[in-house]
């Protein structure tokens, strides 16, 4: 299983993941950009970002 919590890469956010890979989180993550944060896409940069962050649990 993987971690990924959303406040590692927005300051203040309280969103987190736990899935088994790391395309399930990206996938949740996407979602939640949309409804939250209200990005349409997650850039290349933000995408490492979160890669960068998800840890093993």
């Amino acid at each position: 299983m993987k971690a990924f919590a959303c406040g590692d890469v927005v300051p203040g956010c309280d969103a987190r993941w736990v899935c088994g890979t790391d395309d399930e989180i990206l996938a949740g993550v996407g979602a939640h950009a949309l409804s939250v944060h209200g990005l349409t896409e997650l850039p290349p940069d933000l995408v490492r970002a979160i890669r960068g962050s998800i840890v093993p649990v």
